[in-house]
């Protein structure tokens, strides 16, 4: 297996984590898609280039290289269900809309499925691990942003349109509540968008199982909409003048945690 991952670690106590961006395929996953979903059309698009700022802010980052369609890194390895009702697996079986994701008979075998989550799935897993317990050792706490996003419409997981900023804490259980509600008044404020808390989206894996405010390690997911920087529909484009004001609501997002952490830890170095 080829390179997994990209890592860069910063100099804050913060690390943010996209699982969903990648775009690489295995052979066996390439092979067996059926005609639909060649043009990758779940996957988190851009994700890194709306956060091309993080790094200058100081914040560690890690990005999947590979597509959630040969293993979803937000995803348990026991693949137990997070969301009652449609959801993804492990291993997706289906598109979005519900439709099959490969052709009959042609899905990666058990031996290839394994050997993705030996060489895919743990080793993001461990990254995250390590660069939370670095930045906890050295900060006495660590802030985990697991960046998301996904179409507005797609009424197979959800009805209506969804919100613009999608906040996700496992219902208050990954990250201090005051952090949270610092998070929605920067939403509040942010004109000409919408927001929710702990609506279809809480959070997947990675926010429920990282996230442990007793432990000082506060996990938030945000599941944004593509509506707010891209083309949703393909060819997927990035949409620089959906982007920029964008950008700076995550900027703000960012900075929120930063600050909260200062006035609950101080600035220990």
């Amino acid at each position: 297996m080829d390179k997994v991952l990209s890592f860069h670690q910063g100099r804050l106590p913060l690390l943010i984590s996209m699982p969903h961006a990648g775009l690489k395929l295995t052979a066996a996953v390439d092979n067996g898609l059926v005609e639909a979903a060649r043009s990758l059309p779940d996957t988190d698009w851009h994700i890194p280039q709306l956060y091309d700022f993080a790094r200058d802010m100081g914040a560690s980052v890690v990005a999947a290289e590979y597509s959630r369609f040969v293993i979803d890194l937000n995803r348990p390895d026991d693949d137990k269900p997070l969301y009652a009702g449609a959801t993804t697996g492990l291993y997706p079986a289906t598109l979005f809309e519900g439709e099959p994701l490969f052709k009959a008979g042609l899905e990666p075998t058990r031996e290839q499925r394994k050997q993705y989550l030996e060489q895919i799935w743990r080793p993001y897993h461990n990254t995250i691990r390590n660069e939370l317990d670095r930045l906890r050792e050295q900060f006495g706490y660590a802030l985990l942003w697991d960046a998301h996003s996904i179409r507005s419409l797609i009424p197979h997981l959800f009805d209506g349109k969804l919100p613009d900023f999608n906040l996700g804490t496992f219902n208050g259980a990954s990250c201090d509540p005051a952090l949270a509600e610092q998070l929605q008044d920067v939403c509040a404020e942010a004109k000409g968008y919408s927001h929710v808390l702990n609506g279809r989206f809480k959070g997947g894996h990675i926010t429920r199982h990282y996230g442990d405010p007793a432990h000082h390690i506060h996990a938030v997911q945000l599941e944004l909409a593509q509506s707010t920087y891209m083309e949703e529909t393909q060819p997927f484009a990035y949409r620089e003048d959906l982007a920029q004001p964008t950008q700076r609501v995550l900027q703000h997002l960012l900075q929120a945690c930063l600050a909260w952490g200062v006035g609950r830890y101080g600035a220990r170095r």
